[in-house]
């Protein structure tokens, strides 16, 4: 599909990154729009760019700016800060206010993060949680957050034009709705924390999810991969660890295996442990029996938690599509 660079600048703010996109136009999928958007925000765009990208977004809690760059990039703030506001009170929204201020007096750049789906007070522990940082850690993080947005803005741009392809179709309502649906799965993929069956939860544990979970959103469909096998191992060699040069000798144990439901999210791969052990863990999904036409038999991805890190979430998400696919760590 081709785009111009307003279409773009609705997406990011930065004034280079629309100009590398539209130069890149136009995008058979939305995954090749994704994928040279990452490669252009985090190779092409300068210190500049990102600051130029940060600024076009308003304080969560506040409406855009009358002097914004895109009417439809002001029109999707709103949207996407709709449940933080629904669920706000005078109190929140003052402290959010007030912790914005702080925010944005040390480290120079509004508080970022991809807010879609999420609540006031989800907003404000990861606003408090990330104030300590450092502001070189802190810019790495706004320009992650940025990503997020860019990519879940670039899924409605795709099902805006392909409703407006779609017009002549014979059921328009049904189709809108289809292309709703598939931003909404997307947008949760990128934003929204998971929440375990009813039966899954521990009586002992402070938690209520596992220590490490996934779940595979197939981009090529722009919805979630069903069905897929997924395995989480741990390495228990202790004579040794896994590494590029050498060859697994037995030494990785099976902690759960499971199979992703409707919504691409994968049963319990573990038990629901208040620390989980540290050590190397690794995390496979059955690519091949899901797609067996496609480029890969299986992705495993291998991961460390430090002993420092054994009270915190680990949620490794796949995104998918039969020729590439791309990982991060959520929270």
């Amino acid at each position: 599909m081709g785009f111009d660079e307003k279409d773009f600048l609705a997406c990011c703010g930065s004034s280079k990154f629309a100009m590398e996109m539209a130069s890149a136009s136009p995008f058979e999928t939305l995954e090749d729009a994704i994928t040279t958007a990452r490669h252009i925000w985090f190779n092409k765009v300068d210190v500049h760019g990102w600051l130029e990208a940060f600024e076009a977004h308003p304080q969560i809690g506040k409406s855009p700016s009358p002097n914004h760059k895109s009417e439809t990039s002001a029109q999707w703030s709103k949207g996407e800060q709709t449940t933080a506001l629904a669920t706000a009170t005078g109190s929140s929204l003052l402290e959010l206010s007030d912790w914005n201020a702080k925010y944005m007096q040390k480290f120079g750049f509004v508080f970022l993060i991809c807010a879609s789906g999420r609540s006031t007070s989800e907003i404000l522990t990861e606003l408090k949680k990330r104030y300590p940082n450092r502001p070189i850690v802190e810019f790495e993080n706004a320009a992650q957050e940025q990503m997020k947005i860019t990519e879940l803005r670039l899924a409605k741009l795709f099902s805006t034009k392909a409703e407006a392809a779609s017009t002549h179709d014979q059921q328009p309502m049904a189709l809108k709705k289809k292309a709703e649906d598939r931003v909404s799965i997307i947008g949760a993929h990128l934003t929204a924390p998971l929440q375990e069956p009813a039966d899954k939860t521990s009586q002992i544990s402070s938690r209520t999810r596992p220590p490490i979970t996934t779940h595979v959103l197939d981009v090529s469909r722009g919805s979630p991969a069903v069905g897929m096998d997924v395995k989480l191992e741990m390495w228990m060699n202790n004579q040794s660890r896994p590494s590029f040069d050498t060859t697994d000798l037995g030494g990785w144990v099976m902690q759960g295996f499971s199979m992703t439901d409707i919504d691409g999210r994968s049963g319990q791969l573990m038990n629901i442990v208040d620390s989980v052990n540290p050590g190397i863990y690794r995390i496979s999904f059955n690519t091949g029996k899901y797609c067996p036409g496609g480029f890969f038999p299986y992705v495993s991805l291998v991961f460390e938690i430090r002993e420092t890190q054994k009270s915190e979430h680990f949620h490794v998400p796949l995104l998918f599509s039969p020729f590439s696919f791309t990982t991060y760590r959520g929270s």
